[in-house]
């Protein structure tokens, strides 16, 4: 079973957007959803000043940017 991974993000966020291309490009066999803080005041209250944030929901673990390929490979090994 594939880990499933949840990107805390929000529109216009160029951090975002590196952390997805991160993503799709030192992962591209896992699953992983964006999920935009802006609509959800508890996720924004959390993830407001910390975004992006990745998420693995099989542990519970995140990982806060700064990250780069090779930390990445490692969370989610």
């Amino acid at each position: 079973m594939q880990t499933e991974i949840i990107l805390y993000s929000t529109s216009g966020c160029h951090l975002c957007e590196q952390a997805a291309e991160l993503l799709n490009q030192t992962q591209p066999k896992v699953k992983w959803q964006t999920v935009d803080i802006a609509f959800d005041d508890d996720l924004f209250g959390r993830y407001g000043i910390r975004i992006p944030v990745i998420f693995r929901q099989d542990n519970q673990q995140e990982l806060g940017w700064p990250f780069d390929a090779a930390l990445l490979t490692e969370f989610l090994s």
